[in-house]
């Protein structure tokens, strides 16, 4: 007996509970599997939690987890596996758990409010503009007080709960030894590496196959509903990388038909302003909505047209990618923002050409001048200056921001002082949401609609920021009215403002934010933004019918008689096969639809130029530069960032 209670005491030391210098308990393997079946379990409760709170659906979380092999069951594999290699650098069984947990849930609480917000779920690179978020918190904080006290209680609350728990864990719970810990970082630390290597969506994985983890990067949101919060959003932390497209090469550039347009400007060189108006929109869409005065008369006198806008409620800066460049958001990875990603180094804008026929180019917004990155980025547009709130004269607000009708007379100002001709773009600040009741202690308009006081007061709020808006093209429009010099005017919304409940109460959407992917009259519906375009010597261009921001130069240029082998040749040409290019719909300027386009296995030539055209220009060697944008050739190319 005595012997082998010897050779028991030297038996291979099991770890992970026990003796607290060495971790190792002799003999028994009930704490090695205790500890695993904890940590499975915690890993287990800690991603439903996280998915109840990004769904917010009890019963689609619990369906989420019903089949076997699906990718909630490899997420909870990975997150056990996870607590497990931070338990050995933490030094202390399960202290991983006030780390991790904290973190994640958070990021899904986080992800849950962009969803109802903006319509998208949380992607990695949203962290690149968390700087916006911050900026933006007063004006959140003096809207909704009362929500925003109870989210400082709560953060410093459970601040103080953690550090307490922390302290509270070390003291209690022996370190690990030595051994122990070693033997953690050898399980772990390999097949995490693992599970690595196979969330890059770009390239084909045997074993992602057969986990069921199907990369859906087309479909964002069906992408999140089907992998989970947590593996499809580090299915796209690659999105950094733009691949080139299928054939892109030297000989496919050169097969690009070439349009028979030179770039020339007419002899007196019209002055061109742009005016995108934040959350420009007509309110009166909402079904079953009476207001009263007519909020934008003007823009109905003279409306053109629509914009399709890629966005919904947010994310202005694509729109105005698309607007400055004649490139398309269809083209990048879905979520994807390119101000903030992609352009490190000049991309082609209107700008960069005006710029080279002797205009010049300056960006207006009275706003912060690193707000989505735009003071590198209207750098490598090509423009000559921005002016933003920290270098123009003090704005007069109206409510918590900036009036259109200080940026309108501040546009009218420079304009004045300016002999050159000149190339303006200006993106409003007054009607950012969110559209809290009695925003304007003087409203001038009714509104009537069957939903809640506090819709309607929301909606009163939006309105009184769309007229206002009304108002100042009015004002802008009649100042060019008086000059000698020809001037184009062109303004649009950038996307439905973030009305939330209203939408929802009258009946115009089913949830807070419009789908992504919605039948074709639908999508118009909901992504459509009023567009003028209009010269002082020929008045508003008419008939011209719902169109990406892409194609806003072709017409802008057109109407101020200028030419350009892309702007006018090349988005000439596609204009002609289609007034709407996105991610899921291709419209014809007759109204025929291709919904799903880039998954569909022939894809018009056309649109494959395009896509060529533009990873070429920014991505790729820009071997068609000399053709489309001789503007460009022998510049330097120096990086910004």
């Amino acid at each position: 007996m005595a012997r082998t209670k010897k050779g028991v005491g030297k038996s291979a030391p099991q770890f992970l509970e026990g003796d607290p210098a060495t971790g190792y308990l002799p003999g028994r393997k009930w704490p090695v599997i205790r500890y695993g079946l904890v940590s499975l379990l915690a890993a287990t409760i800690l991603v439903f939690a996280i998915e109840l709170i990004v769904r917010g659906d009890f019963g689609g979380t619990v369906g989420f987890f019903l089949q076997p092999f699906k990718p909630g069951w490899t997420t909870i594999i990975i997150f056990a596996l996870i607590l497990i290699g931070l338990d050995a650098v933490l030094g202390r069984s399960h202290h991983s758990l006030m780390i991790v947990a904290p973190l994640t849930l958070a990021l899904a609480f986080v992800g849950h409010q962009k969803s109802l917000y903006l319509g998208d779920p949380l992607y990695p690179t949203d962290f690149l503009y968390s700087r916006q978020i911050v900026a933006l918190m007063p004006l959140l904080v003096r809207e909704r007080p009362g929500t925003a006290i109870a989210l400082a209680v709560g953060i410093v609350g459970s601040l103080s709960l953690l550090v307490y728990g922390w302290r509270l864990w070390r003291r209690r719970v022996p370190a690990l030894g030595r051994k122990g810990r070693l033997a953690r970082l050898t399980l772990t630390v390999p097949l995490l590496a693992f599970f690595v290597s196979i969330m890059d969506y770009a390239t084909f994985s045997w074993t992602r196959d057969r986990l069921q983890i199907i990369p859906i990067m087309w479909d964002q949101k069906e992408n999140y509903a089907s992998n989970g919060f947590a593996l499809a959003f580090a299915l796209n932390v690659p999105m950094a990388h733009v691949a080139a497209p299928a054939g892109y090469s030297d000989k496919a550039i050169a097969a690009i038909d070439r349009p028979d347009v030179k770039a020339s400007v007419p002899t007196e060189k019209p002055d061109i302003i742009i005016v995108m108006s934040e959350s420009f929109w007509d309110p009166t869409e909402l079904p079953g909505v009476t207001i009263t005065p007519d909020p934008i008369p003007n823009v109905r006198a003279l409306r053109s047209g629509h914009v399709f806008s890629p966005e919904f409620g947010g994310m202005t800066a694509n729109v105005e990618f698309e607007a400055l460049t004649g490139f398309s958001n269809a083209f990048l990875p879905a979520g994807s923002i390119p101000y903030q990603q992609y352009v490190r180094a000049p991309v082609p804008s209107m700008a960069t050409f005006l710029k080279s026929q002797g205009y010049e180019t300056r960006a207006i917004h009275p706003g912060t001048s690193w707000f989505w990155n735009r003071t590198p980025v209207y750098a490598d547009f090509g423009f000559d200056d921005f002016k933003s709130e920290e270098n123009m004269p003090y704005l007069e607000k109206r409510g918590p921001l900036t009036s259109d009708a200080a940026m309108t007379d501040e546009i009218i100002r420079e304009a004045d002082a300016t002999d050159d001709p000149f190339f303006y773009f200006a993106v409003s600040l007054q009607n950012h949401g969110p559209y809290e009741p009695n925003r304007y202690y003087n409203p001038t308009h009714k509104v009537q609609a069957p939903t809640s006081q506090w819709a309607k007061d929301s909606l009163l709020s939006f309105t009184e920021g769309a007229s206002d808006a009304d108002k100042s093209l009015e004002r802008l429009i009649e100042w060019a009215k008086n000059r000698r010099r020809p001037t184009v005017i062109a303004f649009f919304g950038d996307h439905l403002p973030p009305l939330g409940p209203v939408y929802v109460e009258t009946g115009f959407l089913k949830d807070n934010v419009a789908p992504r992917k919605e039948p074709s009259d639908q999508m118009l519906l909901h992504h459509r933004t009023p567009l003028i375009v209009w010269s002082n010597r020929t008045g508003p261009v008419a008939d011209m019918g719902t169109v990406s921001p892409a194609f806003l130069p072709y017409h802008v240029l057109t109407t101020a008689g200028i030419s350009h082998p892309y702007y006018t040749g090349f988005l000439g040409q596609m204009r002609e096969r289609y007034s709407v290019v996105d991610r899921n719909l291709l419209l014809t300027p007759t109204g025929e639809d291709t919904p799903d386009w880039a998954r569909k296995k022939q894809i018009d030539p056309a649109i494959r130029d395009f896509r060529l055209l533009q990873y070429d220009m920014m991505f790729g060697k820009r071997r068609a530069a000399p053709d489309f944008f001789p503007e460009t050739v022998n510049k330097r190319v120096p990086h910004t960032s």
